[in-house]
């Protein structure tokens, strides 16, 4: 049985792929991909405005190349933690 955290690793990469590739490249999420999975797998998705999201492609897309790649995917889940733990912190 693998332990909590190998678990959890392993959800945010299952994640990943269970959106990105249906627009094209299955190794990178498009803005509509990255839309979906904001709205269905997060629990403030369904409240952020379109511009929002946007805002938030063009700040993870860091080599503008119009996608999100696995690495800049992890950099955003490392973003979340951080906001995260301020909010468990206080």
């Amino acid at each position: 049985m693998a332990a909590p955290l190998d678990q959890a690793i392993g959800l945010l990469v299952v994640t990943f792929h269970k959106y990105a590739g249906k627009d094209g490249d299955k190794n990178t999420l498009s803005k509509k991909e990255l839309k979906e999975l904001i709205q269905k797998e997060l629990t403030i998705g369904p409240k952020l405005q379109d511009s929002e999201i946007q805002a938030l492609m063009k700040d993870l897309d860091r080599n503008g190349d119009q996608v999100v790649n696995f690495q800049e995917y992890v950099t955003f889940l490392g973003a979340l933690a951080m906001i995260y733990n301020e909010a468990l912190s206080s």
